[in-house]
């Protein structure tokens, strides 16, 4: 049997939604293993859910639910997002089950024996009143670098400065708003510094593991000194409890990336494949990750190192993908350029984002702009006016000329395979442009297996342009004039070339292929040269268009749509309203309070509510404000709430806005809320309470 290929993707933290910055990686990915398991491999796609952690659990208890119940809503959503754009995982998983507890616990043990941890005893911060270490995401304070106020306890977002919980200057707790005080914590380290693992680091690097831009970046780090790595938070902590260690924690990083381990564990389950050939065994299982530039430390150095001490298959290849920048821009929330998966594919067909992303990657970790006016221009130019209509112009002229039937060729399926000529008088033959098809194809095979998917494009427009140019000279057209079976045979060389098409783009746009499949009245599943020009004498499908052109205005729907969800951060250099300058916050424009008290603020209690149909953000509400009978009011609440979690609860409402339209639907009224609308937190009524209690 050949040797596996299990390819992993970096895992999606179960914390927010998917993004088209987090598609470069997951399609890249898809293209890679798709080709190689129509190529005749045996590739596999391994996935999960990446779920414990500090800012889930501090999500969860703004949003007023359970860890549990957050990272199954994000795990629905990311099942659902992936399948849109056709990121086709043979099995995501979740590292919040027992088999990752099983493996994790093992793994550790394992370390412990191998004698490569080391307990250590560390500063942290404690709130006497929560009584509870602070981990960073739970404490905030001045930033020890350049005096920013409310910076959390492990970075500053104003100045980028990392450094200790403990550096913060006036910390305090984020749970009671007290001053934590500074205790003695024993933590466990991976002994990643010791000089066994550094020399190892040093040989495996360059064993053509990783590219060399890559490569040469982790040596920085490796010459730099390595820092050992705690594996050990303090409880309570949303993720796996240390068995030997009472009231302490596995770190999500290193539970998360044997989510890698136990999600092929969980396939092989389903697939009765033991661990022991996929995770022990390289001569069975080749693995490759493909991750993004911001994980590359803990994937280079951390990892292969954990991996060694166990005794567990190595990585073969890690293919790093650079960041996504919009118009050369980093995605921003203010400009509508931080897009949501669910977004886009509200307005576009996520096909073309596939194919777009195609056309700007390659092997290296060189980052992709996703430019708006070369995007519309490549899917139209070439997915539509190429690939597209080669299909339409020779099918519907089949159809409605030539009966729908293909006729003969006047070569052999096998004197295709030759290689072409090239000579002055030969060509323009149809053997020779079928012999151009057919070197083209190979090349692209080979370009699938080294990642370079923007040259695949490239190729497999030249193989489009073959099969156009050729009936604009031969022009069929004519030929039915006179001789309509010489017209059916180019309508013939035509339909192969779509054929071709059809196996070499489906790799990039499945959907899109498989269509074309149809409309060529066969199926294709497997990627293979020698079954070129092999298409003669038989019916057609039936005609189907395969991709409608892209408009400027859809775009610009889904910028809009991307700036209501996400709250301009500038406003106040527009409105004069909130601003923050290094991290202080600055009020609104002072009203009047005759302005305020026009604002009729009631308590409201939830009676129902369920999503809205086609909406990834609505939720529709039942609001009971004591009037005898419920209002409805659509609320853009659906990424931080899910329906079931919100029935009974006692929120405040503008009770005297005027009615609003959304989806269709009226909306009486709006509730209060703060925070950015995939991290938004209702504000609430602490006491029960009557319904339509006003709030002053």
């Amino acid at each position: 049997m050949k040797q596996r290929i299990l390819v992993t993707a970096g895992l999606p933290y179960a914390n927010g939604s998917i993004h088209l910055g987090h598609l470069v990686g997951y399609c890249q990915a898809d293209f890679y293993v798709r080709a190689h398991k129509r190529l005749g491999e045996n590739a596999i796609y391994i996935c999960a859910d990446d779920t414990h952690g500090t800012p889930i659990e501090l999500n969860a208890a703004r949003q007023g639910v359970k860890p549990t119940e957050l990272i199954e809503r994000y795990h629905k959503e990311h099942k659902r997002d992936f399948a849109q754009f056709d990121v086709a995982f043979d099995y995501f998983g979740s590292t919040n089950n027992d088999t990752n507890r099983e493996i994790v616990e093992r793994v550790y043990h394992e370390l412990r024996q191998k004698e490569a941890l080391e307990d250590r005893s560390l500063d942290g911060n404690w709130c006497e009143k929560d009584e509870r270490f602070l981990p960073d995401r739970f404490i905030k304070g001045e930033c020890p670098n350049c005096n920013a106020a409310d910076q959390y306890g492990d970075v500053c977002e104003v100045c980028g400065k990392t450094y200790s919980p403990t550096d913060l200057k006036n910390a305090r707790c984020v749970l009671c708003g007290g001053t934590p005080v500074i205790r003695k914590s024993d933590h466990v380290f991976f002994k990643l510094s010791a000089a066994p693992n550094v020399e190892f680091l040093r040989n495996w690097i360059e064993s053509g593991a990783l590219l060399s831009d890559t490569a040469n970046y982790v040596k920085s780090w490796l010459d730099s000194g390595l820092r050992d790595w705690c594996i050990s938070r303090d409880g309570p902590y949303f993720g796996f409890a240390i068995p030997d260690r009472p009231g302490k924690f596995f770190y999500v990083w290193l539970d998360a990336p044997l989510g890698y381990v136990s999600a092929s564990v969980e396939w092989g389950q389903q697939n009765k494949i033991d661990f022991t050939e996929l995770w022990q065994a390289p001569d069975k299982t080749r693995i490759e990750h493909f991750i993004g530039k911001d994980i590359v430390y803990f994937h280079t150095l951390f990892w292969p190192a954990v991996l060694k001490a166990v005794g567990y298959t190595l990585p073969s290849a890690i293919h790093v993908n650079g960041m996504l920048t919009v118009e050369g821009e980093k995605m921003s929330k203010t400009r509508g350029t931080f897009i949501n998966a669910a977004t886009f594919a509200e307005h576009i067909e996520p096909q073309a984002l596939r194919y777009y992303y195609a056309c700007r990657s390659g092997a290296d970790s060189s980052d992709l702009d996703l430019s708006f006016e070369d995007f519309v221009l490549r899917v139209n130019s070439e997915l539509v006016n190429k690939h597209a209509n080669l299909f339409s112009r020779m099918s519907q002229f089949l159809s409605q000329k030539l009966d729908n039937c293909l006729g003969d060729l006047p070569f052999l399926a096998q004197e295709a395979q030759a290689a072409p000529l090239l000579t002055t008088n030969e060509i323009n033959s149809m053997v020779e442009q079928a012999r151009r098809v057919v070197a083209a194809c190979r090349r692209v095979e080979e370009l699938y297996r080294k990642r370079e998917f923007g040259q695949v494009v490239r190729e497999l427009a030249g193989v489009a342009d073959i099969g156009n140019e050729f009936m604009q000279s031969a022009k069929p057209w004519e030929q039915l004039k006179t001789d309509p079976e010489k017209a059916r045979e180019t309508l013939t060389f035509a339909a192969n070339v779509c054929y071709a098409l059809a196996m070499y783009l489906w790799p990039i746009v499945p959907k899109f292929s498989e269509a074309g499949a149809r409309v060529l009245g066969t199926t294709i599943d497997s990627i293979d040269a020698t079954r070129l020009f092999a298409e003669r004498k038989r019916k057609l499908g039936t005609f189907e268009r395969l991709f409608e052109r892209i408009e400027r205005k859809q775009i610009d729907a889904i910028v809009d749509a991307s700036k209501q969800s996400m709250p301009d951060t500038n406003a106040s250099k527009k409105t004069n309203s909130a601003e923050t300058t290094a991290g202080v916050i600055q009020l609104g424009e002072l009203i009047e309070y005759d302005q305020f008290s026009k604002v009729d603020l009631r308590v409201g209690l939830i009676v129902n509510a369920e999503s809205v149909p086609k909406s990834q953000k609505l939720i529709r509400l039942e609001v009971d404000l004591g009037e005898g009978s419920s209002r409805q009011i659509i609320a853009g609440i659906a990424q931080s709430y899910s329906p079931n979690v919100l029935v009974g609860t006692r929120i405040v409402v503008v009770a005297n806005l005027k009615p609003a339209k959304l989806m269709g639907l009226e909306s009486r009224g709006m509730v209060l809320a703060a925070g950015e609308t995939t991290n938004m937190s209702l504000l609430r009524i602490e006491k029960e309470l009557a319904p339509g209690t006003k709030v002053k």
